[in-house]
């Protein structure tokens, strides 16, 4: 199966064993000339089926529960933010949600509740805040600014929308039984920010990932939230985070 699909502004050509993937990026669908192509083998699905063994739970699923399309899907995903790093982009473990033009990019360690949190934003905001991606959005960082790109792998409840925003800030969560939020540095944010990005296996792309992170650094304000579920959660941090 062939299709080309657009994303982070770059046309992408995919070749795949199953049609699954084809499906999963329908509403990226593109007609223009691809910039680059990806093509995944038998090979790339049991690379992904081993890698999900290796972990025993793989994104809070059995691994006996996946199919080679599903497994597809991770490959394919992995190729594309293996390459991306050229185009200045990358790819981010997080939960994007955009008001009034400027994204708000929330990241955390699984299970924390950044998708509980946007979901609070949207109950607070209403229309108002809108979900760019859920999951693993992607982050382009060049001298134009620091741009969040939806993509359709916005995680299981498929939040998400094929936009492009600029981001005001990037906030780490923590639970916390009252809710506080503060601005960090740079320095005290980047331990997390390199640990929820993807770093590529080819050291050409690593290092140009590394750079990249730095780009978003020097454009963008960090902040640490301690929140518990509730609604105020969400209306301190985005009043805070807003000015």
């Amino acid at each position: 199966m062939t299709g080309v699909y657009r994303f982070a502004d770059k046309n992408i050509k995919i070749e795949s064993v199953c049609d699954d993937v084809h499906e999963y990026c329908k509403e990226y669908k593109s007609d223009s000339e691809p910039d680059f192509t990806v093509v995944t083998t038998i090979n790339d699905i049991e690379y992904e089926k081993k890698r999900s063994a290796s972990n025993d739970i793989y994104e809070g699923k059995s691994v006996v529960e996946y199919n080679d399309g599903y497994l597809e899907e991770l490959a394919v995903y992995r190729k594309i933010a293996e390459k991306m790093p050229e185009y200045d982009t990358f790819l981010f473990h997080g939960s994007a949600v955009a008001v009034d033009g400027q994204a708000y990019l929330f990241t955390a360690k699984s299970g924390t509740g950044k998708s509980t949190h946007t979901r609070l934003w949207r109950k607070l905001l209403g229309e108002r805040a809108v979900m760019v991606n859920d999951d693993k959005p992607l982050i382009r960082a060049d001298e134009r600014g620091v741009v969040v790109f939806g993509t359709p792998y916005n995680g299981k409840h498929h939040l998400g929308n094929n936009i492009s925003v600029p981001i005001k800030a990037v906030c780490i969560l923590e639970r916390s039984e009252k809710n506080h939020i503060r601005q960090i540095t740079k320095s005290e944010a980047y331990a997390t920010i390199l640990q929820q990005s993807y770093r590529p296996d080819n050291v050409a792309a690593l290092s140009k990932t590394l750079i990249l992170i730095d780009k978003m650094s020097e454009q963008v304000a960090f902040w640490r939230l301690g929140c518990n579920m509730e609604l105020e959660a969400a209306d301190i941090s985005y009043n805070t985070m807003k000015k």
